[in-house]
């Protein structure tokens, strides 16, 4: 990776510069040394079978990538494997894909998982520079192309030892890193706050359908508006109690109905053994479970069928399609879309139902949207069932059971209409909001790389710091 030089071409270089003699190091400032990460901040091996007690135990779950944080809520009761002790004032290097950045500075003395380095800066380092030296991008991708291993890359402890790091005087080492830890805040700070509102678009979007599946659509005025003062949508129409206690009352002219009553069928698909690619454009695939994802289908989230192994054209995914997850997280099962569009050759996979309906009853958008509302939800987590709460499943017999409100058929697909233009408006504004926070990660990365290389000069930084409130930070 280059230094992104569109996002820090606000900041002042040094003086002069040198070939640091490492080619995705590039030049550094003059007066710097490059040295080998063993001797400035060298492993300490200290395996232990058992966690003692009230030991902290960070595993890379733990440790957020590319920011360095901690996240220690969760602790296990007990440990089944081989840890690690760690020291205050080490740095913690994740050797297990390496590509996940996954390095933190602990001010507390603990064990990790073995996966984990403990790394003690010697007292010519600064712990926190030390830190945001292996949250380079350019070394972090320089290690991942080091890593052996295919499903589990990893690094040597050898390789992360020999690996080299840039290296200012210690007092510029505390400069770098404090100015560093001001910067990321920050951006954190914002970032927390550009997800923040996002939960509460996605939190509208789900009271939006909801209200709409089960009240109807909002009263309008004479200009098309909604009544209701407050904003919120609202039904004039006469209610009537649904006889469904957790759903409550719904408008006087629907019906309340168990899916079997307009179910026509339904179907689980195959599961051959695929490879785990994508396939090109000529050979068949078969879907992942996380093709169906929020009412959305994502036709590019499958695995290719190897090429000894023959299609099942029954099971092949077509356009109208009614999907219905049967296994996931508690969370996702029983996620349901409806396929628009889709790719040529490509087959259900058996965590994935297909429902076919009485297309003279129901509108299959209006119950994509039931299944996705809060009262839809309820029945789907109510009733699913597993070995262990990672792994939950629904059965056709759940499905069957289930009961839906039943507008109209014309004011099921008038309901329908109405939640695709407004999901789609939520969806674009919660799209642009994500693509913002993509460039503030990508700003805070390429600004810790440029300044842990000295590709800006931070030293006398008190008017470059009031920079990151205004421009660099507007995304």
């Amino acid at each position: 990776m280059t230094i992104d030089r569109q996002a820090v071409k606000e900041w002042k270089a040094y003086p002069s510069y040198k070939d640091s003699g490492v080619e995705w190091m590039g030049k550094i400032p003059a007066r710097w040394e490059v040295k080998r990460l063993k001797f400035v901040a060298p492993a300490r091996i200290s395996k232990l079978d058992t966690k003692p007690d009230n030991a902290v135990y960070v595993g890379l779950e733990h440790v957020e990538s590319w920011t360095g944080r901690l996240l220690l809520e969760n602790q296990p009761e007990a440990m089944d494997s081989v840890v690690s002790s760690f020291r205050s004032g080490d740095v913690l290097f994740g050797k297990l894909r390496p590509y996940l950045a996954k390095t933190a500075r602990p001010n507390f003395d603990g064990v990790c998982t073995s996966e984990i380095l403990a790394l003690r800066p010697g007292a010519a380092y600064s712990q926190s520079y030390v830190m945001y030296c292996l949250l380079n991008a350019p070394l972090i991708y320089w290690l991942d192309s080091l890593t052996y291993g295919a499903k589990m890359p990893r690094l040597s402890p050898e390789q992360v030892a020999s690996s080299f790091v840039p290296v200012p005087q210690l007092a510029e080492q505390r400069t770098i890193a404090a100015f560093l830890d001001r910067a990321t805040q920050k951006i954190d700070a914002l970032v927390g706050k550009k997800e923040r509102l996002i939960d509460l678009l996605i939190e509208k979007r789900a009271a939006l359908i909801t209200q709409a599946v089960t009240r109807g659509l909002p009263s309008t005025g004479s200009a098309g508006s909604p009544q209701a003062g407050s904003g919120q949508a609202t039904t004039s129409v006469p209610m009537k109690d649904s006889g469904v206690e957790w759903l409550g009352q719904i408008p006087t002219a629907w019906t309340i109905s168990p899916v079997r009553r307009f179910l026509a069928g339904i179907e689980q698909g195959w599961s051959p053994v695929a490879e785990d690619r994508t396939a090109t454009d000529e050979e068949w695939a078969v879907l992942k479970l996380n093709a169906v994802a929020k009412g959305k289908f994502r036709p590019e989230e499958h695995k290719a069928l190897p090429e000894n192994v023959s299609p099942d054209t029954r099971y092949q995914v077509r356009s109208g399609d009614f999907l219905l997850t049967r296994a996931n997280t508690p969370e996702l099962v029983g996620d349901v879309c409806v396929v628009r569009t889709t790719r040529p050759q490509l087959m259900l996979s058996d965590l994935v139902y297909r429902l076919r309906f009485d297309l003279l009853q129901v509108e299959s958008s209006f119950l994509c949207y039931w299944f996705l509302s809060t009262a839809g939800r309820y029945q789907i987590t109510r009733d699913a069932r597993g070995s262990s709460q990672s792994m939950v499943k629904v059965s056709g017999e759940h499905i069957r059971s289930w009961v839906t409100p039943l507008p109209p058929l014309q004011e099921q697909v008038a309901i329908a209409l109405f939640l695709d233009r407004k999901t789609a408006k939520l969806d674009a504004l919660i799209a642009k909001i994500r693509e913002g926070i993509e460039k503030l990660k990508e700003y805070r990365t390429a600004l810790v790389s440029a300044a842990v290389t000295g590709k800006i000069d931070v030293r006398d930084n008190s008017a470059e710091g009031d920079r990151l409130d205004a421009s660099s930070l507007r995304a």
